[in-house]
């Protein structure tokens, strides 16, 4: 069966599109990361997981090799300088915002392992980016769409919508200025020129993080929350390539897809869009935009003030969800039932599912092993109905139902049974047998082992790496570092 062609739903278009890639040998992806001032919820896993998904369907697509997969971390925040404030109040403050970025962002990777996704391609911390968002902002006020106001520089969706060749603001969110205005809370700052004028830049206080500020402006100061995912796209995805500040062709200024939770669309994403068409005369910042839903918790908002928000580490290592833990294939599962862009209800029920199926489809893995000799690193391709459901806009619920029918015929032919294991693969479900040694396992402290032992390779600590490696294997799990920058175990029978 030929491979079939991905088609997407474009945010930007509004219709589902045949990806064309700008160039198919380095297909370029970019979605928004956590701001590391607090655990990640349930909520902020659905992004993640999603555009994971995709990161494997377009890697088993366009090989390994050819696919760019960028995700960042926004290290300088405001919520970050007041969670640094109430957990540090006797540091000062830059050691404080060290601590809290430092273990939020471990504690991050620690819990999206656990969910069954692979590291992006690149992970740029914002503060390792603030020349190029300097630059951008001085070449945004040379273009005559940004000003200089009280230590502010400020971006003008008026003044875009005037200059010749840029897009129209708010051609993401489908609205008129007035209509943006009329539903958005903003802050109207007497140095605003205008009511929907955005900060690119702004002051700090003696101390606060702070750099020296562009434009002319005396003091030091910090870019705006915008314009920090300008310039590390443009850093990642568009100067390695070609393109960038330097270079004077739109076309080489667009990467490919953009993706995102539906809450980021207005105004993230739109000013975004502003930012980076109008630094460098492109019409797209990227050809596709895509955005996951909403996520609610038994049919409520989740909120603290409800008491049902719940945290990614708590599902893994607490009962306070449904009255146990939950593993990672089990969360992911559940989240991959729903379509990615329909909202989707958090529920117990929905986890209780999740976490028989997969249960069941460990004791299959385990038992294709011992009847056929089936492995999942030998396994081959996927099975092509999977393969065909994700290409048709992540259609995840009809690939875990296609995945099913696998492993039920997975139990009595050897060939369904490797299109079983190859499939899970490409979905990232690593599934356990309960019936296996894996059972009297601690799984979630091997996986928190594995990630720390990943942050040590990645800080090329290898003497650490070796420590954490043989602790687990004093344990009786053995780890197998793969290509793509990921280990997985096993338990050593």
């Amino acid at each position: 069966m030929p491979t079939p062609s991905l088609r997407l739903y474009n945010t930007l278009t509004r219709t589902k599109e045949d990806f064309v890639p700008i160039d198919a040998g380095n297909v370029r992806m970019y979605v928004c990361g956590p701001t590391v001032y607090d655990y990640a919820h349930i909520g902020n896993a659905r992004p993640v997981i999603v555009f994971d998904v995709l990161f494997r369907l377009l890697r088993h697509l366009y090989g390994e090799q050819h696919v760019t997969y960028v995700r960042n971390i926004t290290d300088v925040d405001d919520k970050i300088n007041a969670r640094a404030l109430r957990d540090f109040p006797n540091l000062p403050l830059n050691d404080a915002i060290a601590k809290v970025t430092a273990s939020t962002e471990k504690q991050f990777h620690e819990d999206v392992a656990a969910l069954g996704c692979l590291p992006p391609t690149d992970e740029p911390h914002a503060t390792a980016h603030i020349e190029q968002m300097k630059e951008i902002t001085e070449r945004l006020v040379a273009r005559g769409v940004a000003y200089v106001a009280q230590g502010h520089v400020l971006f003008s969706p008026s003044a875009m919508n005037a200059l010749p060749g840029a897009p129209r603001y708010g051609s993401l969110a489908r609205r008129s200025l007035d209509e943006m205005l009329a539903g958005a809370r903003v802050d109207v700052a007497p140095y605003k020129r205008d009511p929907m004028d955005f900060v690119l830049w702004k002051p700090s206080a003696p101390e606060e993080p702070g750099w020296p500020s562009p434009c002319g402006i005396g003091g030091l100061g910090r870019p705006g929350w915008h314009l920090e995912c300008s310039a590390m796209s443009m850093a990642k995805l568009l100067t390695p390539f070609g393109g960038g500040l330097a270079c004077d062709d739109p076309q080489k200024n667009v990467f490919d897809i953009h993706g995102g939770g539906i809450d980021l669309v207005f105004p993230h994403h739109e000013n975004e869009i502003a930012q980076s068409c109008c630094a460098f005369g492109s019409q797209r910042m990227a050809n596709v935009w895509m955005h996951n839903g909403f996520l609610q918790v038994e049919g409520e908002k989740m909120s603290k003030s409800l008491g049902n928000f719940v945290t990614i580490n708590e599902l893994l290592h607490t009962e306070k969800f449904g009255g146990k833990t939950w593993n990672g294939a089990a969360l992911r599962f559940a989240m991959l039932r729903t379509h990615y862009r329909k909202p989707i209800d958090w529920t117990a029920a929905s986890l209780e599912f999740a976490d028989n199926r997969t249960i069941d489809w460990g004791s299959i893995e385990s038992d294709a092993k011992e009847k056929w000799g089936v492995v999942r690193e030998l396994a081959g391709d996927p099975d092509a109905e999977v393969v065909a459901a994700l290409a048709d806009d992540m259609n995840t619920s009809f690939a875990l139902d296609r995945v099913y029918h696998l492993g039920e015929a997975a139990r009595q032919d050897a060939d369904a049974a490797r299109r079983f294991l190859a499939s899970l693969d490409l979905l990232g479900l690593e599934v356990f047998d309960l019936k296996s040694p894996t059972n009297n396992v601690d799984e979630a402290l091997v996986v928190t082992k594995i990630a720390a032992r990943l942050e040590a390779r990645k800080a090329k600590n290898w003497a650490e790496s070796d420590r954490i490696r043989d602790e687990l294997l004093a344990m009786g799990i053995a780890l197998k570092d793969n290509k793509d920058g990921t280990t997985t175990w096993e338990v050593k029978r």
